[in-house]
């Protein structure tokens, strides 16, 4: 780089003053775009959102320490904010009356085997503990305990019926 380059570089960032409103208009411009390039749920948008903010108050207030106080709380509200209000709600899957599945394993009293329930392979003990279940058969789901489903076979079900 030549001398004269410098000079015109120096004379064009001599007019360019950083103020303290400026610097956190930048960072925050900078967070509200890396939302974009690396999504992080919305944690780098609302830092930003603050930052944008406490520019804003930096043309009031010209104190750092007090800015940053301020942005510090202000990006964990934001983001407590839209953690709470903004993400869905979770449906807790339940069991409707009348399940099937089919058994993969043996399942013997009082032991656990495969059960082939919406195309995932779950773990199953039969709700009764006297009744041995064999592979491939037909069962009624009657509950769930964690990971555990507890199955009758339907054909004991049809029986009591008759």
């Amino acid at each position: 780089m030549e001398l004269s380059s410098r000079i015109r570089w120096y004379c064009a960032c001599q007019y360019i003053m950083l103020t303290p409103a400026l610097i956190w208009l930048i960072a925050g411009s900078l967070l509200c775009l890396m939302e974009l390039f690396f999504p992080t749920a919305l944690v780098a948008f609302m830092m930003g959102v603050s930052a944008l903010l406490v520019a804003l108050v930096a043309l009031v207030i010209p104190y750092p320490n007090i800015q940053l106080i301020l942005w510090l709380i202000s990006s964990t509200l934001l983001i407590i904010f839209t953690r709470r209000f903004l993400t869905p709600k979770r449906k807790v899957p339940t069991l409707q009356d009348g399940e099937e599945g089919e058994t993969l394993t043996s399942i013997q009293p009082g032991k656990a085997g495969r059960v082939m329930f919406e195309g995932i392979s779950w773990r199953a003990v039969c709700a009764d503990d006297q009744i041995a279940i064999n592979p491939h058969e037909s069962v009624y789901i009657v509950n769930r305990k964690g990971n555990t489903l507890f199955v009758l076979p339907t054909n004991i079900l049809k029986k009591d019926h008759t």
